[in-house]
């Protein structure tokens, strides 16, 4: 836990001094447009023009993650403690990235977003629990979005998990040979947000 604890210290001294800046920009930005003659909006690369947000999770012990590649419980044959496949996860680096380029013409209402998840740890359940930083997978989601009257969004959304390391190969009899969670697709969404979430940074329809 000690180096649970020094990982979560440095991230948030990391990310302290830009969020502290972002946050002198915003309110000087804030305080400008105040005035009476505001400056229009910037072809490419308006205000706000990329955006997003990263996340660092622990899973505290007898709740890790299950990447769906391991069977559970393993058959006596995997080696108990001793099996390769281990692929629930004591750690999850994700975040997600939407970029938004032109400010101008019909056009500025097409983004592009990028959400990536990292899986790590060495760990299975009721037999054997690791502080490892192992990595297991690669989950991302690429995809395009298109901005609608009333807060709604039309998304185009791919998706797909690379094992990394040894979990690109097999792992004994204990490994189901899955393709990840939810493994390779494509699907086409139609977004609803309310109370102003995740349009504060986006230009006005």
């Amino acid at each position: 836990m000690k180096k649970i604890a020094m990982i979560l210290f440095a991230l948030s001294v990391t990310l302290a001094p830009a969020a502290i800046s972002q946050t002198i920009q915003e309110e000087a930005i804030d305080s400008s447009s105040r005035s009476p003659e505001s400056s229009p909006s910037p072809t490419f690369f308006p205000r706000h023009w990329i955006r997003g947000y990263t996340d660092f999770a622990v899973a505290p012990s007898h709740n890790e993650p299950d990447l769906g590649r391991c069977m559970y419980p393993q058959p006596a044959s995997a080696g108990g403690s001793a099996s390769q496949c281990t692929a629930y996860a004591r750690y999850l680096f994700s975040g997600y990235v939407e970029i938004q380029p032109l400010g101008r013409t019909a056009a500025r209402h097409l983004f592009l977003f990028f959400e990536p998840r990292f899986s790590f740890g060495r760990n299975i359940p009721q037999l054997s629990y690791d502080e490892s930083m192992e990595p297991i997978a690669y989950d991302r989601a690429i995809g395009a979005g298109y901005q609608l009257p009333r807060n709604f969004e039309l998304r185009l959304t791919q998706h797909q998990v690379d094992y990394l390391g040894r979990y690109s190969r097999l792992l004994g009899p204990a490994d189901l040979r899955t393709t990840g969670p939810y493994g390779l697709y494509t699907t086409v969404s139609v977004r609803w947000t309310f109370g102003g979430y995740g349009r504060n940074g986006s230009p006005a329809y």
